[in-house]
């Protein structure tokens, strides 16, 4: 993402908006709703298809989206189904732990989910009853990133998703990503690690040039 698109996101954010998305922030709900659908479970021929299609410019995003697709033009769903046991649910336990409570604290269940559901209430997430994993799971929040900047959640103002982002991803997303690119299992998980590294990277920059320019006013 250019500074450029930075700084316009920026004073889109310092304007306000009612329902009102700009093009940047809709690039940022397909880019959440990207490394959700890819992360929340085994993946499908369907969406292989969709991501093998995506295409990039010349910058580290662009790069990385290039190689998330080249990754899913050459994978098959059966291959992908055991990438994705191995990595998240093993035998006992998976090679990686994708919930925010365990990467802040070493155990599930813990403080910072908590402190997620009472936002979740205040904003007005309801947690799926369907879904039986904690709601602190990296898909889940990606999900309700890409809903409050849509402005499906909360107040629709882009303070609201700010706060959210720094409480519930910025403190351990990061290394959550870089840990899912270091891995083995096939092509495309280590993809989506490059292309979520790369976007929190983008997100928390972003994050502070609009923090720095509100506590300027």
């Amino acid at each position: 993402m250019a500074d450029k698109a930075q700084d316009d996101r920026i004073d889109a954010r310092d304007q306000g908006r009612d329902a009102v998305v700009c093009p940047e922030d809709r690039d940022r709900v397909a880019l959440y709703g990207l490394l959700a659908s890819g992360l929340q479970g085994p993946v499908g021929q369907d969406w292989l298809d969709v991501v093998s299609g995506l295409s990039g410019g010349g910058d580290d995003l662009a790069d990385a989206i290039a190689g998330l697709a080249s990754a899913a033009a050459q994978a098959d769903p059966e291959s992908l189904g055991r990438n994705y046991h191995d990595l998240f649910i093993g035998v006992g336990r998976g090679e990686l732990v994708p919930y925010g409570s365990y990467y802040l604290t070493g155990f599930l269940n813990e403080k910072p989910l908590a402190l997620l559901r009472q936002d979740m209430r205040r904003l007005g997430i309801e947690r799926d009853p369907d879904v039986k994993e904690p709601e602190d799971h990296i898909a889940a929040l990606c999900q309700m990133m890409a809903g409050l900047i849509e402005g499906d959640f909360g107040d629709g103002v882009p303070a609201t998703s700010s706060r959210f982002f720094r409480a519930h991803l910025a403190s351990w997303a990061p290394y959550f990503f870089k840990d899912l690119a270091a891995t083995g299992a096939g092509a495309v998980y280590p993809a989506l690690g490059r292309l979520g590294q790369v976007f929190i990277d983008l997100e928390e920059h972003a994050d502070a040039l609009f923090e720095q320019r509100r506590g300027a006013v």
